[in-house]
């Protein structure tokens, strides 16, 4: 293992085993620093999905990539990279599908003849801003549509690269066709800089909440996950922080780890927090039945036991103390001009 008994700069200490696979390749311990990021370019048939679950907002999602360099340890996107023939470790955050033809395939499904325009999410499983994104502009043209389309979209991102996008983005709000929420699981540097290695600062997406508030665009903030015995005191700091920066609309999750998740994170948290390692691990199990994770629709929001209700409680109070007063603007779907029917409205 590298420097102070981890790998620098990445979430997975390893790669782990695919599920689907008796094998996987696992590099020298002494390439995994010098690992670089491969991009590869697919060409799906489809790229909206329609969003399902019970316990889920969202109505459609779309994901400009698959993948995620942002290396965050307890991301629960990481088993769907073995689908894909990949691993759920170091693959997940170094091999990048690019869906290069995502604009297409969008237009495509606006034009549908019997479409009837929801809220499109991006991203809904792994983050439309991240690094990649600075090269291959996917997510800014997939925006360019929705305005030309007038079409509601709502954003999810760890990254302040959403701000190169602020002229596309005050378009779209001055239409109510647009949020943009910021996940912010922890404001403390040190523990950010170890757990979403990749991401931008705790300061720089505070910073970046500011700007777009103040251009009148419609803000949020997702707490997720909370992990009990590492993040969970910050709670109310986070929520008084946000709020003074213009946050809108709060939400939470409790940490989960299910399928490969579960290694990657326990690696992860013994490689970081030796000390708090078994801690931290154990109070997950008290939220969860004694298992790491939970698939069960609503209960793996919830949790379980007096760890997760005293996060609920906390979460409760301060939704009472700083969001009580605040609104969050539902978007419009009123001008969509993609169908012929909506497009006769014009003659």
């Amino acid at each position: 293992m590298s420097e102070g008994n981890f790998i620098k700069g990445q979430g997975a200490q390893r790669n782990e085993i695919n599920r689907f696979d008796r094998y996987t390749f696992e590099p020298e311990e002494e390439d995994f620093q010098n690992l670089k990021t491969q991009f590869t370019e697919v060409s799906p048939k489809t790229i909206v999905n329609a969003v399902k679950s019970p316990d889920l907002a969202m109505e459609y999602s779309l994901n400009p990539y698959q993948g995620c360099e942002h290396g965050c340890s307890y991301c629960f996107a990481r088993p769907t990279h073995e689908f894909w023939g990949f691993s759920a470790g170091t693959d997940f955050e170094r091999k990048i599908m690019v869906k290069k033809n995502a604009p297409e395939l969008l237009e495509k499904f606006f034009q549908k003849r019997n479409y009837v325009p929801k809220t499109l999410t991006l991203s809904g499983n792994t983050d439309c801003y991240q690094p990649a994104e600075r090269t291959f502009k996917i997510t800014r043209q997939i925006l360019q549509l929705c305005l030309e389309y007038r079409h509601p979209v709502s954003i999810l991102t760890k990254n302040a690269l959403v701000l190169r996008d602020l002229d596309l983005l005050k378009e779209l709000a001055a239409q109510n066709l647009v949020s943009v929420s910021f996940s912010i699981p922890t404001l403390q540097e040190e523990i950010r800089r170890k757990m979403e290695p990749r991401t931008s600062s705790s300061n720089n997406k505070i910073k970046a909440l500011k700007i777009l508030s103040e251009n009148k665009i419609p803000t949020g903030v997702m707490v997720a996950p909370v992990i009990p015995g590492l993040t969970s005191d910050e709670s109310l700091t986070i929520l008084k922080t946000v709020s003074e920066a213009g946050a809108q609309k709060l939400g939470y999750s409790l940490v989960r780890l299910n399928d490969t998740v579960e290694p990657v994170f326990i690696n992860w948290l013994e490689a970081h927090f030796p000390d708090r390692a078994q801690k931290v691990l154990n109070l997950i199990r008290s939220m969860r039945g004694g298992n790491l994770g939970d698939k069960r629709f609503h209960a793996r929001y919830r949790g379980e036991g007096n760890i997760a209700e005293m996060i609920h409680q906390t979460f409760a109070l301060g939704k009472r103390k700083y969001f009580s007063v605040k609104e969050f603007p539902k978007l419009s779907t009123e001008n969509f001009t993609g169908t012929k029917a909506q497009q006769l409205k014009l003659f």
